[in-house]
């Protein structure tokens, strides 16, 4: 059973028993999305996420490249693997340092 997360995205085609997945589990999603690259997949159904942005200098009008890496639930129906491109949404604090899940994957890397 599929439901509706509240967010314009692809849902996986494999379905899981993780509790923790916002598609079949019953943990909801709420507050940022982003989209980034998995940087990290060896923790057990964790990934390293990062992302770029630009922060504008005031002093010298211009902006510069800054990155942010966070520690994202990876469930098993999307499996994300190093250089995928991924959208990450917000949730409640699933352990210690993960706040963020994969919500789904855009492609990936082309090795």
């Amino acid at each position: 059973m599929k439901k509706s997360i509240g967010i314009d995205v692809k849902a996986p085609e494999k379905a899981c028993e993780d509790p923790n997945c916002p598609w079949h589990g019953k943990i909801a999603v709420r507050g940022r999305v982003f989209k980034g690259t998995v940087k990290s997949s060896k923790g057990t159904k964790t990934a390293v996420v990062q992302w770029a942005y630009h922060r504008y200098l005031t002093k010298y009008e211009r902006y510069e490249r800054r990155k942010s890496k966070t520690i994202a639930h990876n469930p098993p129906c999307i499996r994300a693997k190093d250089g995928d491109n991924v959208v990450i949404a917000e949730c409640r604090p699933i352990s210690k340092t993960k706040g963020f899940i994969i919500v789904s994957k855009e492609g990936g890397a082309s090795k």
